[in-house]
């Protein structure tokens, strides 16, 4: 609502058209360092670029991170390949939004779009299903920028999964809204995919 309050009043501006060209100016020169920065990017690098800024992940992830990790991609991947639903993208799987570029830990593209995909691909369009794992350094990002903008470019499904409680959040998207919706946070039972049909994992299993 405050958005919307704010771009009436832009519209009614008499600077209006000097404002679309320092905006213009902008957008451009934001879009030549997204380039930049991808071409300065070595291939064994996790990085991501949010708004108009890149970030190189230097760190190595916890213990505690990477079970999940490995315990949910090894039962996602098995699961997607037998059904022939699509493909599933691990951490360096690199998906292209209007304006961010992000590196998810995981997430899944249903045939419609995985059938399109080519071997020597790098460049990903945006998933059906989006899962984050929590970290100290990520967390402020997982459930701010990459929550709104996941929900505004059409990921259909994001989970976020919280190594240190336990706990898993399943939202989904409201078309209308263009907002995610909370359908489920447990530290115990099932999690119900709804973008990859039939796919379930008990939220227990994946800190195990």
């Amino acid at each position: 609502m405050r958005n919307l309050m704010v771009l009436e009043e832009i519209k009614k501006s008499p600077e209006l058209p000097q404002l679309l060209n320092d905006l213009q100016a902008f957008w451009i020169a934001e879009q030549e360092r997204r380039h930049q920065f991808w071409d300065s990017v070595c291939d064994d690098q996790k990085a991501e670029f949010i708004n108009g800024a890149g970030v190189i992940y230097q760190s190595p992830v916890k213990r505690r991170h990477i079970k999940v990790y490995h315990n949910l991609l090894t039962k996602l991947i098995p699961y997607v390949k037998a059904g022939q639903l699509g493909e599933v993208g691990s951490e360096k799987t690199m998906v292209r939004m209007l304006r961010n570029d992000y590196e998810p830990d995981i997430c899944f593209f249903g045939k419609e779009k995985s059938d399109l995909f080519d071997d020597d691909q790098y460049i990903f369009p945006v998933p059906d299903f989006v899962v984050e794992i929590l970290s100290d350094k990520t967390a402020a990002i997982d459930r701010g920028i990459k929550f709104e903008d996941y929900a505004l470019n059409g990921v259909a499904e994001y989970w976020i999964i919280d190594p240190k409680k336990g706990e898993g959040e399943q939202y989904l998207l409201d078309s209308a809204t263009r907002k995610y919706v909370l359908e489920s946070k447990k530290t115990d039972g099932t999690l119900s995919s709804q973008a990859v049909k039939g796919f379930h994992v008990q939220v227990t299993s994946l800190f195990e």
